[in-house]
């Protein structure tokens, strides 16, 4: 006779909170543009809030585990760093591209830092004092670059915070003043999507429109195809090629590799320490961005360019370099390819960093081959919303 069996333990579906309205005491900032509350023993995510504040939050997100997302309709205890939004997009079911505009800009600076202390404590180990530095201009008018989207009807506009709904703003604050007025009004095809690039000239460029766009850093100008890649606030790429110019210090006559070089920003700063007995090597996977970069740099015969991925070329690089500079894009670099840079021998690895927890993650895994952090900067690259760069040194621990 067979045994009997154990029916198998039912589990309790989670709760759904979707549309729900919550009374919550505000925690902690935390990386992605929200802060942490708890209600019933549940994580929520909310955006438009601050630490501290006792707010009500409308459910917007639940998949039923152990976290939802929410957003404020409502403060109840607000505050002293909340200021209004300058834009009317920047609520709950508004825009998806600011989630600051309620904080005063000095604190969005605060909130960054604490972001950035806390990666690297959490994932590397490091108790380290940040500080994100203001860059100039102001918090409004800086993006350079905006893409928007176009509705079934042929408008363009803004998307709604995760969703691909087309908001049909009348501007944006973030934008130079008066840049996107003629997009917004004229019509295109449906479900597709518009660049604009305003350029260093002023000259505003739609979808490619009015030639090459001109942009200008270390003391060079570049002319750029559409779609090449430049930084959005004007004044990052300058400021970046500084921080790289002071912190490489490639030998004359020596070796430098600038990956995911783009047009060559860094390639130009490096060209001029290693001189022309020396080799700078951009690799860099767009082909136009490269062409762009040849073309800018051609009177550099010490900059050679590599169209490919970071990941496969830098096997056929052959000499080592005194010098690495890497920017990769938001995902970071990654094991696979942090082993294969500490392999070549870097005196100084000079790493650009768009995501924090990314930027944290590598640096446990440089501590693991041998490189220390030894430097670290960030600057408040995208006002009114929760990015920001940074930049780090990492020499030989020993």
């Amino acid at each position: 006779m067979a045994a009997p069996t154990t029916p198998p333990a039912v589990t309790a579906p989670q709760p759904r909170w979707t549309d729900r309205v919550l009374e919550l005491e505000v925690g902690p900032v935390a990386h992605g543009g929200h802060c942490v509350a708890r209600h019933d023993g549940r994580v929520v995510f909310v955006r438009h809030a601050l630490p501290g504040e006792r707010v009500r939050a409308v459910v917007d997100e639940d998949k039923g585990g152990g976290f939802c997302r929410a957003d404020t309709v409502a403060v109840l205890e607000p505050a002293p760093t909340r200021v209004s939004a300058p834009c009317t997009w920047a609520r709950a079911g508004g825009c998806g591209g600011c989630d600051l505009q309620h904080v005063e800009p000095a604190e969005q600076r605060a909130l960054k830092a604490a972001v950035l202390a806390e990666q690297l404590r959490r994932l590397a180990g490091i108790e380290l004092d940040v500080v994100v530095e203001e860059l100039p201009g102001g918090p409004l008018g800086w993006r350079s670059r905006v893409r928007l989207a176009v509705d079934e009807e042929g408008r363009a506009g803004l998307r709604a915070h995760r969703s691909h709904d087309v908001l049909a703003v009348a501007d944006c604050p973030l934008a130079p003043p008066d840049s996107l007025h003629d997009v917004l009004d004229s019509g295109f095809v449906p479900g597709t999507e518009v660049d604009v690039v305003t350029d260093a000239d002023g000259v505003v460029h739609v979808d490619g429109s009015g030639g090459p766009a001109v942009q200008r850093a270390a003391g060079r100008e570049w002319l750029l195809s559409p779609g090449v890649f430049w930084q959005v606030h004007p004044a990052l790429a300058e400021t970046l090629a500084g921080v790289v110019r002071e912190w490489a210090a490639a030998p004359r006559g020596g070796t430098a590799w600038d990956l995911y070089g783009g047009v060559g920003l860094f390639a130009s700063v490096l060209a001029g320490q290693v001189g022309r007995d020396g080799a700078v090597t951009v690799v860099e996977s767009s082909g136009a961005a490269v062409a762009d970069g040849r073309a800018a740099l051609a009177d550099l015969p010490q900059v050679g360019w590599l169209v490919g991925r970071v990941e496969r070329e830098i096997t056929g690089l052959g000499a080592e370099p005194d010098v690495i500079v890497a920017d990769p894009p938001r995902r970071g670099l990654g094991r696979e390819l942090v082993d294969a840079l500490c392999a070549a021998g870097p005196q100084r690895l000079v790493y650009v960093a768009c995501d924090p927890a990314a930027l944290a993650r590598d640096v446990g895994l440089l501590a693991q081959r041998g490189y220390r952090m030894e430097r670290l900067r960030a600057f408040d690259a995208f006002p009114m919303t929760h990015h920001f760069e940074s930049i780090a040194l990492f020499v030989p621990a020993t």
